[in-house]
């Protein structure tokens, strides 16, 4: 029997920008990122096995939440280091369980078709998934967790949504999911279907730019919420802030083929821009 991989090997594996974003992390620090990291790409691919039951995914989601509860591994669940390295992290930063729970249920939501009818619904689901990310890696960033709270939530909200954008076809092919507001949809003469059929005419065009508005004003509204005190230690998420930032406008630019191609920055794109943010004065 292969033993598990490790926390690291996760997180090499995964090549996500989040994982990319940890490399400006300093080195004391970093362990203990890539462990959360690595437990939040596991309860994600556990979610999305498209090979694995849904009973069995709801049982491993539901196994991972009540460590949270007991305070102790489950050894039925495997990768009993990484339970060990979760536990070791929420007790010794006092982070919340709430924070980590959250995650699981965010991706519980996503066992079944997704349909969220406004933007106030989506919001929880992109709080679940996204904001609570954030707020367990305050402490970790070495950032203050209450007084750089709402920045972790705006910012969330802005990363969930730019990834929802660019990942409507990508979702529409993993489960029938729409991750976007129904009710707004409907507003500018859309449905179901025009979604289905990839249909990106003037009304697309208007709705996608509706909802490119709402994300500026999210990254505006995160750069304002950032402490001072924390600019520093919150490196990682301001380049996080400015590869997605980067892939909106990108998006955007090219009038939302999102029904054709993924929009992704390149690695040598992804090191300028940490680059770039390492070097930028604090306002």
């Amino acid at each position: 029997m292969s033993a598990d991989p490790t926390s690291a090997e996760i997180t090499r594996k995964a090549k996500s920008n989040l994982a990319f974003a940890l490399q400006c992390v300093p080195k004391e620090r970093r362990e203990h990122l890539v462990s959360f990291y690595a437990y939040c790409r596991v309860i994600d691919d556990l979610a999305d096995d498209l090979d694995l039951p849904l009973k069995e995914k709801t049982a491993g989601l539901t196994g991972w939440k009540k460590i949270f509860e007991s305070s102790e591994v489950d050894p039925s669940l495997g990768l009993v280091g990484l339970q060990e390295e979760i536990l070791a992290v929420r007790d010794r930063y006092a982070i919340p369980s709430e924070y980590f729970v959250n995650v699981i249920e965010g991706c519980e939501m996503d066992l079944h078709p997704q349909r969220f009818q406004t933007w106030e619904e989506l919001q929880g689901y992109c709080y679940r998934v996204a904001s609570s990310v954030g707020l367990v890696c305050l402490p970790l960033f070495g950032a203050d967790g209450e007084r750089a709270k709402d920045y972790a939530v705006a910012l969330g909200y802005a990363l969930q949504l730019t990834n929802i954008l660019r990942d409507i076809d990508e979702d529409l092919e993993n489960g029938n999911r729409i991750y976007l507001p129904m009710e707004e949809l409907s507003d500018f003469g859309l449905s179901e279907k025009d979604l289905i059929d990839k249909t990106r005419d003037e009304r697309f065009l208007k709705f996608m730019a509706f909802q490119e508005e709402r994300v500026e004003g999210l990254y505006a509204e995160a750069a304002e919420l950032l402490p001072k005190e924390d600019f520093k230690s919150l490196l990682a998420p301001r380049v996080m802030h400015q590869i997605y930032y980067t892939l909106l406008h990108r998006m955007r630019d090219d009038g939302f083929r999102v029904f054709e191609k993924r929009y992704r920055l390149s690695k040598l794109q992804k090191i300028t821009l940490l680059l770039k943010e390492r070097f930028v004065r604090q306002k």
